[in-house]
């Protein structure tokens, strides 16, 4: 079969889109600390501060890590007062209950 029939391997498919899409959160996901960042935020809202309690990394590391993951529509965050909160989002959530259900 001509490699050409397959819908994901059209540039102009939704199919194509869908599999960009997909490799640019897998991506995003397959690095560790992040998938730790997912895993503390999958508890709920946490600053950045809290965050580092957790994680032997600087403050700049998760933040840029937080900004990825946001940029991604994966978490979102909110200013209370002179702090950043971060939570998942709907898509967030979905993906840490696909990622955290295995054993």
């Amino acid at each position: 079969m001509n490699n050409c029939s397959y819908d994901c391997c059209k540039p102009n498919s939704k199919e194509f889109q869908r599999v960009v899409s997909h490799s640019s959160l897998l991506k995003i996901i397959s690095e560790e600390n992040r998938l730790k960042i997912l895993c503390i935020l999958k508890e709920g809202e946490h600053c950045v501060c809290e965050i580092i309690n957790h994680l032997s990394l600087s403050q700049s590391l998760i933040s840029h890590h937080l900004k990825d993951l946001r940029d991604s529509d994966i978490v979102s965050d909110s200013k209370k007062g002179n702090k950043v909160y971060y939570s998942l989002t709907k898509k967030g959530r979905k993906l840490t209950d696909i990622l955290f259900s295995f054993d």
